[in-house]
């Protein structure tokens, strides 16, 4: 799943120019950076903690990719060649459990 995301920039001594045209001092600039976040399983916690930012190695199946993140923290679901994964790395969000075990969820910058 694709979710938007904003960065805000200010822009402090002068006039900058933005997405959005020439902003003047003291001014916030927003801009949307398309956010993909994706669930990978892991086998146990304490490995990772919210704001981890980790590598991400893509596996190739006959048929379909996965992902592995960091040095083996936690795996992916198989996705399609359509959903394939752009990025290099990816922020942890959150890191619960439910009664299938420990899930991470990670959130890449897609271009």
């Amino acid at each position: 799943a694709v979710y938007p995301c904003y960065l805000e920039t200010e822009v402090t001594a002068g006039a900058a120019v933005g997405s959005c045209g020439i902003l003047p001092a003291g001014m916030r600039e927003r801009r949307c950076v398309p956010m993909r976040q994706m669930e990978f399983k892991m086998e146990r916690t304490g490995l990772l903690k919210e704001g981890d930012v980790l590598p991400v190695t893509e596996g190739k199946l006959p048929t379909s990719y996965y992902y592995t993140l960091g040095k083996a923290y936690a795996m992916s679901g198989n996705y399609s060649f359509s959903e394939r994964l752009e990025s290099k790395e990816g922020k942890v969000v959150s890191v619960h459990e439910t009664a299938k075990g420990f899930f991470v969820t990670v959130e890449f910058e897609e271009p």
